[in-house]
């Protein structure tokens, strides 16, 4: 990290020798300059912020502690060694009180100056690392805190501790304002059927991080939210709500959708709400958004818009409500709920007749879907039970034979879900978090305020539920992550790095070599070397080809 340093002397000979004879370039520091006194410094201070200034009491027009007084008026940070050739103690005493570091009496001992100014620049670049590392923690903190009363809000599940963020969750409703898109893997089902476990997390990751990158290239405020595998809901703050564009978040949503398509080989769908969205808004314009991509005939051709209407014209209202109270009775492990839920939705598609089912086909195939994927997430239903399942649906059966279908879902799920403890329920919540934010900072204390327990508590838990510490969990996922990386991108060992979590490469490497018995070079080239074509995901070729 090279410093910037300016000096301050009126006698030409001293500034001369500083400038000569003090080795600046070993240092690393370079010079912005020279100022014959304090008021030629204090413009000098202003436009270019030295890290460190040498500079001389005695000076015409302005002398060096009438300079201090005005530097510390706009720079608290800047060290200063200062110069004189008095001994006087008042003069020491009344620089001491502007924060000066050292003084060096004249005739200089220029050895002596070098190791003050070599031990300054040391303490300079600490504190810089540190308040750099600092305010990136405190971003960090705050961003994940802010996400979460996001997600809170998208999924509306309730619960959970609140207490660190009140403020936040205190906040008026009105206060934020977003441009709400809604991107979906097409086909996903389809996909995620023939997926390793494996294979789904990679596709998942590199399409979150693509979402990421690119909505950072377009110098938004932005938050990619993974509310389920292969589904994100991107919100890009618009404050206040007259900013929002609704041609430019258009622009975006085909922008991102293309990326993916470019990058990834895979093709996504993107839906967009027509308007700013607030946060009490962020539930439900998120289902209306999930139905206008899996209703709409237009989900492959580009950015579709969400319908104002809500469903179709020949859907009545009060279908989508038990649709969706029966799937958020659900995921709340609410039996009565779900099951009143079910029943109503039984007794609507009872009356209808069956030469309506071509009408009605696209929801019911909807509704099996979205309970599939829920219930996926839910972690209810075992490989065979879920590929059975898939087998009656691809069979295009009538109303009554899919409602069966829906009915057996339900009832899966519920079964299953009330066969869960509790604490197997918060350790399914806790590896879908840890899933979902791998790249982020992640720690026992915010994993445990997110479930609303303790630290010991979770610590306790999650080595019953995992067989291994928390940290040894984590450090497996991002290696694991790191391996697939490393072996089927080009990206750079740095680049690799940070997307699993660590913002250091010398501390990731250390990592690596630690679990891998490899540095990260030695196994992306033994590995890239191995791997055929045939096994690598079309993403991973299309960017080596580049």
């Amino acid at each position: 990290m090279k410093l910037k340093a300016l000096l301050v002397d009126d006698e030409i000979n001293i500034l001369k020798n500083l400038q000569m004879i003090i080795p600046w370039d070993s240092l690393d520091i370079e010079l912005i300059g020279t100022a014959k006194n304090g008021q030629i410094a204090l413009e000098m201070a202003r436009e270019h912020r030295p890290n460190l200034i040498l500079c001389d009491i005695r000076m015409p027009v302005m002398d060096g502690i009438e300079f201090l007084g005005a530097l510390r008026e706009f720079d608290a940070d800047a060290e200063v060694i200062m110069l004189t050739g008095y001994q006087d103690f008042n003069y020491v005493r009344s620089v001491m009180r502007y924060e000066v570091k050292d003084y060096i009496l004249k005739p200089i001992d220029y050895e002596e100056l070098e190791n003050t100014i070599s031990r300054l620049a040391d303490g300079i670049r600490e504190r810089n690392v540190e308040q750099i590392s600092m305010q990136q923690e405190w971003k960090q903190v705050f961003h994940l805190a802010y996400e979460k009363i996001l997600y809170d809000r998208l999924v509306d599940l309730g619960g959970g501790s609140t207490k660190p963020f009140a403020k936040l969750h205190d906040m008026d409703e009105h206060a934020f304002s977003f441009a709400m898109m809604l991107v979906d893997v097409a086909d996903y089902t389809k996909k995620e059927r023939t997926w390793e476990e494996k294979e789904r997390k990679l596709w998942n990751f590199a399409i979150h991080n693509l979402l990421q990158e690119n909505l950072a290239s377009f110098g938004v405020q932005s938050s990619v939210l993974q509310v389920r595998s292969g589904e994100w809901c991107v919100l890009i703050e618009t404050m206040p709500p007259e900013t929002f564009e609704r041609q430019q978040c258009l622009a975006w949503g085909e922008l991102l959708r293309q990326a993916v398509e470019s990058y990834l080989k895979l093709t996504i769908r993107v839906a967009l709400h027509q308007s700013p969205v607030s946060l009490e808004q962020l539930a439900r314009t998120y289902k209306s958004l999930q139905r206008s991509l899996n209703l709409s005939h237009n989900a492959h051709a580009g950015v579709v818009l969400s319908e104002k209407a809500r469903g179709n014209s020949d859907t009545p209202e009060q279908l989508w409500d038990r649709i969706e109270e029966m799937v958020t009775g659900l995921k709340r492990c609410d039996r009565r709920r779900t099951e009143t839920a079910l029943k109503e939705l039984n007794d609507s598609f009872r009356q209808l007749p069956e030469a309506s089912f071509e009408r009605i086909a696209p929801i019911l195939h909807y509704l099996c879907i979205h309970l599939l994927r829920e219930m996926r997430g839910m972690d209810v239903m075992t490989n065979e039970e879920e590929t059975a399942i898939w087998r009656q649906i691809d069979r295009n059966q009538g109303i009554r034979e899919t409602m069966s279908v829906i009915n057996k879902l339900v009832d899966l799920s519920l079964d299953s879900v009330m066969k869960k403890k509790t604490s197997d329920v918060l350790m399914l919540s806790a590896k879908d978090y840890i899933e979902r934010n791998l790249s982020t900072e992640l720690s026992i204390d915010a994993l445990a305020d997110y479930l609303g327990i303790s630290g010991s508590y979770f610590s306790l838990l999650f080595k019953q539920q995992f067989n291994e510490t928390f940290v040894e969990y984590v450090t497996k996922q991002r290696m694991e992550m790191a391996k697939s990386l490393l072996a089927l991108s080009d990206k750079s060992v740095t680049q690799i790095g940070q997307m699993v979590g660590y913002v250091e490469r010398r501390y990731f490497t250390r990592v690596f070599s630690k679990y891998t018995g490899m540095l990260p070079s030695e196994f992306r080239d033994r590995h890239q070397n191995q791997i055929g074509e045939a096994d690598i995901p079309a993403w991973a070729m299309h960017h080596r080809e580049k």
